[in-house]
């Protein structure tokens, strides 16, 4: 995790240094839905190892992004879901979401 110091000038980069990756991204879809498990998240990502998705997870994690929550229970149980911050994200996916509908459909 960089510091605010050491992130780039440009927001756009900015943004795009936190959530650029194609797995953070579709990390990030799921977790607007609704709280995820890790094995939940694996499977619906087809092609993501499980190395990846842990990095990206602490990563998004470590942002400040992402939440992870683990549960007193045996076995234990851990969710992954949006903080604050990852949640402000939402307008950001949406249109995201709109214009890749709206390039399909032209």
């Amino acid at each position: 995790m960089l510091t605010k110091d050491e992130l780039p000038d440009c927001p756009v980069q900015t943004t795009v240094q936190l959530i650029g990756s194609k797995w953070k991204l579709l990390i990030l879809r799921n977790l607007l839905q609704r709280p995820w498990r890790f094995n939940e998240l694996h499977k619906s990502l087809e092609g993501i190892s499980q190395k990846v998705l842990t990095n990206s997870l602490r990563s998004l994690e470590e942002d400040g992004i992402v939440v992870r929550t683990v549960y007193p229970e045996v076995p234990p149980r851990v969710e992954y879901s949006l903080s604050e911050l990852g949640e402000s994200m939402r307008p950001i996916l949406d249109a995201m979401a709109s214009w890749g509908t709206a390039y399909k459909n032209s």
